[in-house]
Parts: C-alpha cells; structure tokens; sequence
C-alpha cells in the first residue's frame, strides 16, 4: 500500500496524527535494532528514527510514526518496555 493510498483512509484536509516512541536503554548495540524490529513486524516504516548515545552508558531513541493509532504505539511501547536493556519505554504526540 503506498502513502498515497493510506492517505486516502483519512479525511480530506486532515493530518495523519504524528506520534513518537522514546526508549532509554542501556547501550547495548543491540537494542536498536530490537526496538525497530517492532515496527517492522507491522509493516511500518517510522517517518524519522533518531538513536544518540547518552551519558551513563544510556542509548536514547526517538521514533516517529504516522498511521499508527496511539493504541497500537501503546502496544508497542509496552513491548518495548519488556526488552532485555530497556529501561523505559513511552510515546508522546508530536
């Protein structure tokens, strides 16, 4: 299915809602990829990931998604958040 395609799910002059899941893990460099494989399982690809090694030996990592509804991101998340060298696991609207 193309972005076109998916866009025309939404009503017209309305914005896909933007949402952004942010993990604290541990600096394993594993992790990330752990994280994605989420939302590859659903098909998605995040409009934008940034991953940024942290003080304490802490990676911090910001996805953002559309086409996702905050129940499914709340899904995600607390998958997210049961992963070995995850510390917390939460999203916000952006």
């Amino acid at each position: 299915m193309t972005e076109e395609n998916m866009l025309e799910d939404a009503p017209r002059g309305v914005a896909p809602p933007a949402l952004c899941l942010r993990v604290c893990a541990d600096a394993d460099p594993a992790a990330l990829i752990r994280i994605l494989i989420c939302f590859q399982t659903l098909n998605v690809v995040p409009r934008r990931v940034v991953a940024q090694l942290g003080t304490l030996e802490t990676l911090r990592v910001r996805i953002h998604v559309t086409h996702l509804t905050e129940q499914q991101l709340s899904l995600i998340a607390a998958k997210v958040a049961q992963m070995p060298s995850v510390r917390n696991a939460h999203w916000i609207r952006i």
